[in-house]
């Protein structure tokens, strides 16, 4: 290959190679990813729109479209106007990665910076009244002081303890793993803002899985991780580990074997006094079998 370079006027755009030689994209997503890179703030990037630019059409654009939001490069989000309508917004990373490391990086200086926030000191506590010494006792010792002027060294401030990193359950097997995947990409359709990466459906992966395999159902889970979410979501992926971690159910306790009870006897007549009575065998009850007890009629003489 042989490539001719030549100067470009103003009207140029800055793409990186990790779009253009992406392994994973299709070449329309790489097109389209160029092109809404492009375009000026605040321009339309609907499908509608894009069809009206691009032969292609609606479903192959919107395909295309998916693809870029599995990879990072866009993400739609839903957010209510001051009218109160609710509208998608569509934001465009020009390096995912980049963006991620960088608001890594601020979780953590912020993060730092809250534990390295020290406790007030306590104020000192007065020191008691001396009490009248009685007029024979002898005047107290001077107290003595170090030697050669030194000071006791004040006690160093205290620093609050900083925040362990909940540890993510791990399952026994890796039987629920790809439907605990599947339930990880499918979050989206409830919240546009769980989407999530790649990286990080490998990581909450095992948690899930380690959800299922203590009997949780999928709606269980899906129910514990989308409800109640903050109106200001920055870090799906984290708040979604800290759940799973915290609000991991207990194991399902074994379950014990039921003693097998042994059928009742069948129903029998009695040869006396024709009652039905359960006994394995036929015979009679147990009032006619009782010494002195009179067989009472059968009940077809009585009816005759």
């Amino acid at each position: 290959m042989h490539k001719v370079t030549e100067h470009q006027d103003p009207g140029y755009t800055i793409v990186g190679n990790h779009l253009t030689q992406h392994r994973s994209l299709s070449g329309l997503a790489i097109g389209l990813a160029a092109y809404i890179q492009s375009l000026p703030e605040g321009a339309p990037v609907d499908i509608r729109t894009l069809a009206k630019r691009f032969p292609e059409g609606r479903e192959r654009i919107a395909a295309a479209l998916r693809e870029l939001e599995a990879y990072g490069y866009l993400e739609r989000v839903r957010r209510r106007t001051d009218d109160g309508r609710m509208v998608t917004v569509t934001i465009s990373y020009n390096n995912p990665a980049a963006t991620r490391a960088r608001r890594a990086r601020e979780d953590a200086a912020q993060t730092k910076r809250r534990t390295a926030v020290e406790l007030p000191p306590a104020a000192p506590a007065p020191a008691p009244a001396p009490l009248p010494a009685p007029p024979s006792a002898p005047s107290p010792a001077p107290a003595l002081e170090p030697p050669h002027g030194r000071t006791e060294p004040a006690p160093p401030p205290r620093r609050r303890p900083a925040p362990q990193p909940s540890q993510l359950p791990e399952p026994a097997t890796r039987e629920h793993h790809t439907p605990a995947a599947a339930l990880l990409a499918n979050l989206r359709r409830d919240d546009p803002r769980l989407l999530l990466s790649v990286r990080d459906i490998h990581r909450l992966t095992p948690p899930v899985a380690a959800w299922l395999e203590r009997g949780a159902s999928p709606d269980a889970v899906r129910s514990a991780l989308t409800t109640g979410l903050p109106p200001t979501l920055r870090h799906p992926a984290a708040l979604l580990a800290h759940r799973l971690a915290e609000l991991l159910p207990p194991p399902l306790p074994a379950a014990t074997p039921s003693t097998p009870t042994a059928p009742p006897a069948p129903l029998q007549t009695c040869d006396g006094c024709e009652r039905a009575f359960r006994a394995p065998v036929p015979g009679r009850c147990r009032d006619c079998r009782q010494p002195g007890h009179r067989s009472r009629e059968p009940l077809s003489m009585k009816l005759s």
